[in-house]
Formats: structure tokens, sequence, C-alpha cells
């Protein structure tokens, strides 16, 4: 698809400290900008960069002059983020009802409001979200891209065309190439965004996964992996779940003593791994029935 994205300035603030335009100065060139691409035989979009901090009438006034002109897109940025998902979503219709334009929407994650942004412009009729994988951006980012369209998948029932089990993949490719780390509680690609510590939520999870997840989203639905993570808040049933997939025999009263050494080794904020928790199952002196085995065939 061949298309230009021209933007002019819309808000006051920027009008007279970095465009050094008046408001009519600025549609005029909206105009002019339009035109011009229109003329060349390509689609246009169209952006009034600022459009949450602009006079709203005044933005209106401009996206109804740039329909005139001919765009095939009008993009409502929230360019500094201070959008509030209801204003946004009431914004968004707004627009639509003055126009024949398809809408996009580009949001900022300065309040953390990127992706619901979206999802709210979406909600009032906009046709397509901007996003970045990892919400990568400038300033705090975007709207990230593994957040909306798995909200949109999960939570609104829309099938977006994406391959969803590959979505942890390019998470960690971009984490690579981009040296920006995701954080570990970053929805849906997160390290421990399918992790689980706290021994009520281990017991429910080992029982049944939806009483500690969201249920229509699901490790393997963007390619990752559930983990039982031990520390100070793990119960008995997480010790008991990782010593049998280990290859231990466990007694009841074992898996006290174990859990107990596992508590108290997390606490001191240390990592619990799978070579420590071994080491307390042996000095407690838990079987083992690979070595049982062994010792038959000795």
């Amino acid at each position: 698809m061949e298309l230009v994205h021209v933007f002019v300035s819309t808000s006051d603030v920027q009008l007279e400290d970095s465009m050094h335009a008046t408001r009519e100065q600025a549609k005029e060139r909206a105009v002019q900008s339009v035109e011009r691409v229109k003329e060349a035989g390509v689609e246009c979009m169209f952006s009034p960069m600022d459009a949450t901090r602009t006079d709203e009438a005044f933005l209106m006034e401009v996206c109804e002059a740039v329909t005139e002109a001919g765009t095939d897109w009008i993009n409502i940025p929230d360019t500094c983020g201070v959008a509030t998902p209801g204003r946004f979503r009431d914004m968004i219709a707004k627009v639509v009802d003055r126009t024949d334009a398809r809408i996009d929407v580009h949001t900022h994650d300065d309040f953390g409001l990127a992706a619901a942004n979206a999802l709210s412009g979406y909600e009032a009729g906009a046709a397509q979200a901007q996003v970045s994988v990892n919400g990568i951006g400038e300033r705090a980012g975007n709207a990230a891209y593994e957040e909306v369209v798995m909200a949109l998948e999960s939570l609104y029932d829309v099938q977006t065309g994406v391959d969803t089990t590959r979505i942890t993949e390019i998470s960690r490719v971009i984490e690579g190439k981009s040296d920006i780390e995701v954080p570990a509680n970053k929805p849906v690609v997160g390290r421990n965004a399918f992790s689980h510590e706290s021994g009520i939520h281990a017991a429910g999870i080992i029982e049944n996964s939806d009483t500690f997840e969201p249920g229509v989203m699901t490790p393997d639905m963007v390619g990752a992996e559930r983990e039982l993570v031990l520390g100070k808040h793990t119960g008995q049933h997480s010790v008991h779940e990782r010593l049998t997939e280990a290859g231990y025999d466990p007694t009841t009263e074992e898996v006290r003593a174990v859990t107990r050494r596992v508590k108290e080794y997390g606490a001191e904020k240390n990592r619990v791994t799978m070579e420590v928790l071994e080491e307390f199952a042996q000095d407690v002196g838990v079987d083992h029935e690979v070595d049982d085995e062994e010792e038959v065939r000795v």
C-alpha cells in the first residue's frame, strides 16, 4: 500500500512554541499537505499532533477541513499520553461523526494507559491502532503490540489474524536487538506473566490453571510456559509438585521439612533453583525413585 502520513500540530502550546504558527495557519498547512498527497495519487493519513491537548472545537474544525481535502485516514495521536480511556473514547466518537475517513489512533504510555486508550479508540469506531512490540517508543513508550493484540483476541473476541503463539518469541527478539530489557512483570510477555509463587495461587494452579490465571489467555496462546516459582511465599503443593516432577517420592512430613527450608532460603532473597531444592530434599532424606532404580541395576 502506498500511503503518505502528514501531520500538523494543533495544540496551542505546540503551535506557539514548536510550529510558531496560528491556528488558521496550521489548518491551512494541514489542508495543503493533504491536497498535495492526493494530487500525487497515493493514500493519505493526516494527524492533528497533540490532539488530546487541543481545543476540541478547533480539533473538529481541522478534522472536517482535511476530510473535505480528501484524506483517507485521520490519525488521532495522544502525543503526550494525557488521555484517559473514557475521554479518549468520547473524542474518537466525535471525530468519527464528523468524517468519512477511516480512523487510526496513536497512544503513549506516560500514565500507563496507552493500551487502554487504544482499545477505547477501537470501541469508539477506530479501524486501526499504532502499536509497538514491548511498548517501545518515545519517553514511556507506546501501546504495546502484545497487550493490545491479546486484549482484542481474548477479551473482545476479535480475530486479529496475528499468530499469537509467536508473541513471546518476537518480544524476546526485539528485547535482544533493542537492548531494552522487558520488565519481569510486563503483561503478556514478562518472565513472571505466568509464574506463581504464593502457596494459595500455586495450589490453585495445580488443580486448575483458571483459578489464578485469566483463563481466556493461557501460556500456550502466547508461546510461553507456566512456572511454579519457589521462594519465601511457596506452599507445600508447589514443593511436592516440583519434587515429584524431579523423580522424588516425598512423604507429607518430608514435604513440610523441605518447604520450611525453601521459605527460609527465599526469605534471604536467595533464588531457589531446582539444584537447591534437590539439595534440601537430600538433606531431609527424601527417597529418589531414579536412584532406587539405579541401585537395583547395580
